[in-house]
């Protein structure tokens, strides 16, 4: 596992404390201590628990070959971390991006497209500090090949990741990641400009209508490239969600993400993270990401073009984090009817 940090982290725990031989490779040396003695901190749904991990502060200092490889870290640097791997993989090994977004094409021209696996993240966790994580929610994993095909060691993922949340197998990791990619949009940007936790966010109506209007473009993108979007989690139908035009329409879409928001309350923004510890943000590979697709495909994305903007001038220190981001003139006017 490569990346400590509240996804990385919390995975290699679990999958160690269930006796898998698992290696944590992380670039802090305090977490590499506090793995290899004590162990990594863990709270939240699945009660508190203090788990040892074998751990390097290196991907040079790994020995031997893995067959299973899972990359845990920034997006941004995930190509590099798979290029210094290949001297470690076995010829069947797998290699699975874990990051928010996607970025399978990114791994793919490094290890190949037989080696490439998608993971969508459905669990929801908070790095306190290094080293002290937060499972938040519970979720599952969904897994596929970028080739779509079906290696012999699927299977061996599927049960290494079993271990943490339920494993789903999917013959169109693109769609399924997409569908991530759309609520990552919503929740890590909003997050990111106001600093609020979902819950927060969720019972105020300005950050609904902004919610859904980063839906409902990311729709549109989706719908003119073709793509059925999966529900998330099962259960968030986009498609079903953005339905309608009417009063009651709308009435029913802020009563849904409202609940998300109740379910969810404790999610913090990834985003919204890296900017308090001083860290660049994934949003191109969110916001960004939707509003690109939308320029290749003739579709208008104002309102992920803008809070990409923000977030970048958060970056630069040119923008603060405050609630009044949420009326942005720009973004407001970019809101429309259709989302209420």
């Amino acid at each position: 596992m490569i990346g400590a940090g509240a996804i990385g982290g919390v995975t290699a725990a679990y999958m160690a404390r269930s006796g898998l031989d698992v290696t944590l490779v992380t670039k802090h040396p305090e977490v590499a201590e506090m793995a290899n003695g004590a162990g990594l901190q863990l709270r939240g749904v699945r009660g508190e628990a203090k788990i040892p991990v074998p751990a390097v502060t290196g991907i040079e200092e790994l020995t031997g070959r893995y067959q299973l490889c899972l990359i845990a870290t920034k997006a941004y640097d995930m190509p590099d971390a798979a290029r210094r791997m290949l001297p470690y993989l076995t010829d069947d090994a797998l290699v699975v991006s874990m990051q928010n977004g996607i970025c399978t094409d990114a791994l793919s021209e490094v290890v190949g497209p037989s080696r490439t696996v998608g993971c969508v993240i459905g669990f929801g966790g908070t790095m306190l500090a290094p080293g002290q994580l937060d499972m938040t929610s519970t979720g599952e994993f969904v897994i596929g090949m970028q080739d779509r095909s079906q290696p012999p060691l699927m299977e061996s993922l599927k049960q290494a990741l079993e271990t943490v949340v339920p494993v789903k197998v999917s013959d169109d990791i693109y769609a399924e990641l997409y569908s991530k990619l759309i609520v990552n949009a919503c929740i890590t940007a909003l997050g990111a400009v106001c600093g609020l936790t979902l819950g927060e966010m969720m019972a105020r109506r300005d950050a609904r209508r902004i919610f859904l209007g980063v839906i409902d473009e990311g729709v549109r993108v989706a719908e003119k490239q073709g793509m059925i979007i999966p529900p998330y989690g099962g259960r968030l139908d986009y498609h079903r969600l953005m339905r309608g035009d009417g009063a009651l329409d709308r009435l029913r879409r802020h009563l849904t993400i409202r609940v998300v928001g109740l379910k969810y309350a404790r999610l913090k923004s990834s985003s919204l993270q890296s900017l308090e510890r001083g860290q660049r943000t994934e949003v191109e590979y969110f916001n960004g990401y939707i509003a690109a697709r939308g320029r290749i495909s003739g579709v208008s994305c104002p309102i992920n073009e803008r809070l990409t903007a923000m977030v970048h001038e958060i970056e630069q220190k040119k923008r603060a984090i405050s609630t009044d981001n949420l009326s942005d003139p720009s973004l407001t006017a970019s809101l429309n009817a259709r989302v209420g």
